[in-house]
């Protein structure tokens, strides 16, 4: 059961680095060993890297997140431990063997 004011504790970040593009990686994030988050990008943009949440493309042709931060603290939290985890990765030299998928042209959004 959750409690009103509970705070989620990031469990896990895995960075899957690419190297197509402006996409930079794909993102998996747990909370709390029970809760994922998959399709997260990482992407440089104009003025940096910059996290681009899961969406999915409506009927009309826009874009929706499917999960995002609620708060600009939390964003900002989770941007931090992402960023650190992909520079982490990056030093390791792990790159990915499977293919990137297109990117759109909003950047952040998938087609």
């Amino acid at each position: 059961m959750c409690q009103t004011g509970a705070t989620m504790e990031i469990t896990e970040i895995r960075v899957t680095l690419r190297n197509d593009g402006k996409l930079k990686a794909f993102v998996t994030v747990t909370f709390d060993k029970v809760f994922a988050v998959r399709n997260m990008k990482i992407i440089d943009g104009d003025k940096g890297l910059m996290l681009c949440m899961p969406s999915r493309k409506l009927p009309d042709g826009t874009f929706k997140d499917v999960a995002h931060p609620v708060t600009a603290d939390f964003r900002s939290y989770l941007e931090k431990k992402i960023f650190s985890a992909y520079e982490q990765e990056k030093k390791n030299g792990s790159t990915s063997a499977e293919p990137a998928m297109p990117e759109s042209p909003s950047q952040c959004r998938e087609e």
